[in-house]
Parts: structure tokens; C-alpha cells; sequence
């Protein structure tokens, strides 16, 4: 490792690619030495890594608080501990598809939360690779648009919950599950309401349940063009609903949706046991709709 002074005899933009850029540690007294040289670019980097110290502090307390339900169970016993969560309850027209991810002890990964929050794309399939390549295993279930109109969204979620467990190859000893329990699952579980920001179990989970479906609606947007389904994933958008009035549902639409029966001139369905939109997605559909 090079002497203090040699580091110092470094110009700006060598300090810069070393310390910024790749990371290295940095020696005891660099940091003060920086701050005290007369060059502004100096003063300015060392300004810069206590900037990044600080981030880094927070994102290694954010990524503690979000194993906490994760390390109560550790210290219970329980080894293979699954995250549940699901996407696209609120869409329109399309699956809804639930993610089940099994992490291995105490792991942890730079930048993962809920999927609602993290809005780049490109962001959220980096994380998802990230998370199938370190999995002890990983599965996704799906409810499709027929058995959306006739169980109703909530249940229809709840099933692609259920596929999604049950598709793990390594069966999990205890599941947290985003908002609600999965039914007919004998295996001990709790719901956590806002799961996917607090569990990193379930926010794995999300990321995963997010990400399958959207690439099923850019598949969708090829099957069915002019739609948007590529842009708005489903979901009820201004420029969506616009597009609908004007030409119609297409087979993928849920019928059982107002929205969808009023383009259809269709009655509203009497007695709904369910909104159109659930408590737990007005984030992901206001999301969505920041997207489009």
C-alpha cells in the first residue's frame, strides 16, 4: 500500500478514480491531509468520500432494520425463511403475479427495497438478477385475467401467493407474506402489513413478482398493439383509460373491473365483494401511473 505521502503526491483525478470510483480504503490521515491542501479539487474530493461514508452508514443501518423480522426468526431456529409478495392488483387488464424468494441467512444486497419505490426500470431487473443468482431458490405464481373476473382480485391474488410458495424447490420452514396470510398453506407464516419495505425477504419477493410481469406486458404490448401495455403495464393511466374508451377492451382486460364494463357498455356488477383498486396498491398504481 502506497505511503500517505506518496497518495498525496497523486493528482486530483488519480485520488478521484481511486478512492470515488473503485472503492479503496482510505488510509488514516488522508481525509484531514485533503482537506488542508490548497488544492480546491482536493478539499472537494475529501468532501465527497465523508459524503459517501455517511451514505454508506445509512444504507448498512436501512439494510439491519429491513432483516429485522428475518433475524427474530434466525434467532427461533428457522433457517429457509421465504418472503411473499404479489403485483398487479390494480392494472386493468393483465395477470396478477406473485414472486416467493427464499435469501440465504443474513444476506443482504445494496439498494433492495420495495419494488414500488425503486421507479428504474433498468434498476429493478439489476436487482432481480442479483437476486435469482444468490437465492437458495426462488418461484413465481400467477392468477390469470379468467380467474381474476371469477374468484375477484383479492382471492386471485392470494392464489398466485399460494402458486408461488408452493413453486419454491426448497420447501421454506416459516414465510412472510406483504399484508396478509396465504390460505390453505399449512406452513407457519405471518402477514406484515407494508411488508416489502420493512422485510427483505418480501421485498426480494416484490422485485421479482414486479419485474415477471412487466416482461409479460411488454409481451402483451407486441400480441396487442396501440394499447400502451408496454408503458402503463395495465394499469389505469389517463392516456390507458383513453385508449380503452376509444377501441375497446382487448382479451387480456378484466371484465369484472368498472372501467373495463363501461368500455365494454356493460352493467357494473352488483354487490362488489372488492374494490377496484385495494388499499395496499394505490402506491404501486400511483407508481405506475409516474412511469407512463
Amino acid at each position: 500500500m502506497r505511503s500517505l505521502k506518496e497518495l498525496l503526491g497523486l493528482s486530483v483525478p488519480e485520488l478521484r478514480e481511486r478512492f470515488l470510483e473503485r472503492r479503496r480504503p482510505v488510509p488514516e490521515g488522508l481525509l484531514e491531509a485533503l482537506e488542508a491542501d490548497p488544492r480546491s479539487g482536493a478539499r472537494e474530493l475529501a468532501r465527497r468520500i465523508r459524503d459517501l461514508r455517511r451514505k454508506n452508514r445509512a444504507e448498512g443501518q436501512r439494510l439491519r432494520n429491513l432483516l429485522r423480522f428475518e433475524t427474530e426468526l434466525y434467532a427461533q431456529g428457522f433457517t429457509f425463511i421465504a418472503g411473499c409478495d404479489e403485483a398487479g392488483m390494480a392494472p386493468l387488464a393483465g395477470p396478477v403475479v406473485a414472486g416467493a424468494v427464499i435469501l440465504p441467512k443474513g444476506y443482504r444486497v445494496r439498494g433492495l427495497d420495495d419494488s414500488k419505490k425503486i421507479l428504474d426500470p433498468g434498476r429493478r431487473e439489476e436487482l432481480a438478477a442479483i437476486i435469482k443468482r444468490d437465492a437458495i431458490c426462488w418461484a413465481t405464481g400467477m392468477a390469470s385475467v379468467e380467474e381474476i373476473d371469477t374468484l375477484n382480485i383479492y382471492h386471485a391474488g392470494l392464489l398466485a401467493m399460494r402458486r408461488a410458495v408452493l413453486g419454491l424447490s426448497r420447501a421454506p420452514e416459516y414465510v412472510l407474506v406483504d399484508a396478509r396470510r396465504i390460505p390453505e398453506y399449512e406452513t407457519p407464516q405471518r402477514g406484515i402489513i407494508h411488508g416489502d419495505a420493512l422485510s427483505m425477504s418480501i421485498a426480494a419477493a416484490s422485485i421479482i413478482a414486479k419485474t415477471t410481469r412487466d416482461a409479460l406486458m411488454d409481451e402483451m404490448d407486441r400480441k396487442y398493439p396501440g394499447y400502451g401495455f408496454a408503458s402503463h403495464k395495465g394499469y389505469p393511466t389517463p392516456e390507458h383509460c383513453r385508449v380503452l374508451k376509444e377501441k375497446g377492451a382487448v382479451e387480456i382486460h378484466r371484465r369484472s373491473f368498472a372501467r373495463v364494463r363501461q368500455a365494454l357498455g356493460l352493467e357494473p356488477l352488483q354487490l362488489d365483494a372488492f374494490p377496484e383498486t385495494l388499499p395496499e396498491d394505490t402506491d404501486e398504481a400511483a407508481a405506475a401511473e409516474s412511469e407512463a
